[in-house]
């Protein structure tokens, strides 16, 4: 199988697991999830990917990087829990939580099991249980300020997708990483505050920006409302986003209160951040990593060679809080 892969040029996949694995219902339906929640009213079409173009990228980073196949797997399954409009979930049910954007992850075991993988993995002598923890593979998962495959694909595809970097220059950053005693760590401190500097204007600009508040709430006010109204229900949510949509946008000639927060969602209206006076108060995750690279023989932190990193992680570390008032 091979795929052309916007970071990585083509990638050729022929390991039987994977390959049935991208077959299945759950890998396929996450091809209809936005990675960023719903991006279509700020950027272009051919900006926005799918959580299973980000799937196969950690998988492949971790192929790419000798981890074994298992943690491979782990990989390339470990978004199969998302709902449609990813991380905005958060901000609609009872469970989530935006200072952490965990829901989907608190889920991801038990409803891995509900799905297709298990029986897919139990075939090629795999065991979802294992696969299923995160303990049991650093590289692919580990908490903040590290880095992780997860984290690396995220934010390079971020910056290649909103033309922060080019394919080139992404595979450039790569070619400077290697795996150290079960680390990603990057050959020199050069290279590790480049990235890293590239992964805080990824969050600024996007995970964790103004822009990201307001598609974060409006999204949420509009999925909430249609779940109270009965327009969708939660097992809606787990089919894609268009779908989710699609759905809901049956009811909206019996409902303006419906059409206008769509109206919200879709760019349509302006906000300001205004702590003084505001309809809304939200909190968005923030993420900055402080990577290891090599000194000589010694591994080292960026924090450490650079002091001031230290403040930087400290302050991006803490959850952003913006005020939310509609002015049209």
């Amino acid at each position: 199988m091979l795929i052309d892969d916007r970071v990585y040029g083509q990638i050729e996949i022929t390991e039987p697991v994977v390959i049935e694995l991208l077959s299945s219902p759950s890998l396929k339906r996450l091809a209809g999830i936005d990675q960023g929640g719903y991006t279509k009213p700020y950027h272009q079409t051919n900006q926005i990917f799918s959580r299973q173009e980000h799937s196969i990228g950690v998988y492949w980073l971790l192929k790419k990087y000798g981890a074994p196949l298992e943690e491979q797997v782990a990989g390339l399954i470990h978004d199969i829990s998302h709902s449609a409009f990813s991380h905005c979930i958060d901000y609609v049910l009872s469970a989530g939580d935006g200072k952490t954007q965990n829901h989907q992850d608190n889920i991801f075991s038990a409803f891995v099991k509900k799905t297709e993988i298990p029986t897919i993995l139990k075939k090629y002598n795999l065991d979802i249980d294992y696969i299923s923890e995160d303990k049991n593979f650093p590289l692919k998962e580990t908490l903040l300020p590290n880095i992780c495959a997860d984290r690396l694909d995220y934010s390079l595809r971020t910056a290649v997708a909103y033309e922060h970097l080019t394919g080139f220059e992404a595979r450039d950053i790569l070619t400077e990483l290697i795996i150290k005693d079960g680390h990603w760590v990057f050959k020199n401190l050069a290279i590790a505050k480049k990235y890293a500097e590239l992964f805080l204007e990824m969050n600024n600009n996007y995970y964790a920006s103004l822009t990201g508040a307001i598609m974060h709430q409006t999204v949420g006010d509009y999925l909430k409302f249609a779940i109270k109204h009965n327009y969708i229900n939660e097992t809606d949510l787990y089919t894609t986003d268009q779908a989710v949509l699609n759905k809901i946008a049956s009811f909206h000639d019996n409902n303006p209160t419906l059409v206008n927060l769509f109206n919200r969602m879709s760019g349509k209206t302006n906000f300001k951040n205004d702590p003084e006076k505001y309809e809304t108060e939200i909190h968005l995750k923030s993420r900055v990593v402080d990577p290891l690279f090599l000194a000589g023989q010694e591994i080292k932190r960026l924090s450490t060679a650079l002091p001031e990193w230290k403040n930087i992680i400290k302050r991006e570390l803490q959850p952003k809080v913006y005020w939310l008032r509609a002015t049209k």
